[in-house]
């Protein structure tokens, strides 16, 4: 059973569960924005750590108590930080998954002292890819779509071209247990604001590289195997090759964690545990 409650930090109100006992490991979920996503794998680790998820301020069970920041990202981490803080005074596990990894990025560079290893799963960092101004575009193009249309056409339009048909409709549809159900109701507000706030504001994000290579040694760039030809793989093949290293290979795709949970955190223990 998890053990849930709020954190205040400035402007906001975190909302955060946490399962089992151990080495602390933090989960940052993407632009889902909820920590549901990650119950199923959290409840198979949390024999082994002490696992944190939570959902980053403005999205539903994490309200704001001001504006949205416009510096999202660097909020984030230090959200990120101060959660961190509220448990351990140790160096710390981190993962973090699409936009999550890169708020895990942006907080190992801020607080390296934190982090004991952080696993990128598939940081849409298009700003590292040779063609970064076709993605710049396109993301624009999808923000408009979603101005004009609605959320569904401009999630249609962004699955399709990151190679994942589903996105925004996972959660949504078929049949599901209490929790996933419970979740489903908290997803239209979560795209929105990822909509708003996340959608452009992420990918434009540009990486303070020579940084994270200082700190290589305590990054582990991670990426879904089913995924290998879609866009959101690629960043982490240029921070493989900036870092001489390789990606760590997960099942599943975008969305590993949800769709394939047992063989995610079993990989994810692994390279945790290596």
């Amino acid at each position: 059973m998890a053990i849930t409650d709020l954190l205040k930090v400035p402007g906001a109100q975190l909302y955060y569960e946490v399962r089992g006992s151990g080495p602390v490991l933090l989960l940052i979920v993407g632009g889902n924005g909820d920590a549901g996503t990650f119950t199923q794998a959290a409840k198979l680790l949390a024999d082994r750590y002490t696992v944190i998820t939570y959902e980053r301020r403005g999205f539903f069970r994490s309200p704001l108590d001001g504006p949205v920041p416009e510096n999202r990202i660097e909020t984030d981490a230090q959200d990120a930080d101060r959660l961190l803080g509220h448990f351990t005074d140790e160096p710390a596990y981190v993962f973090g998954s699409s936009s999550g990894a890169i708020v895990a990025l942006d907080l190992t560079v801020r607080h390296p002292a934190r982090i004991r290893t952080v696993v990128a799963h598939e940081p849409p960092l298009f700003t590292l890819l040779p063609d970064a101004e076709h993605w710049r575009s396109f993301i624009n193009d999808v923000y408009q779509t979603y101005r004009a249309e609605g959320v569904q056409p401009a999630m249609k339009e962004f699955g399709a071209e990151m190679g994942m048909p589903n996105v925004g409709q996972r959660a949504i549809s078929g049949v599901m247990p209490p929790e996933m159900a419970e979740m489903a109701k908290r997803i239209p507000h979560n795209l929105k604001f990822w909509l708003d706030n996340e959608l452009r504001q992420y990918p434009s994000y540009v990486p303070d590289v020579a940084a994270l290579t200082a700190l290589s040694d305590r990054i582990v760039l991670a990426a879904g195997l089913d995924g290998k030809a879609n866009p959101p793989y690629q960043p982490n093949t240029v921070l493989a090759e900036q870092f001489g290293s390789t990606i760590a290979n997960f099942a599943g795709g975008h969305v590993g964690y949800l769709t394939h949970p047992a063989e995610f955190a079993a990989r994810l223990h692994d390279v945790l545990a290596s």
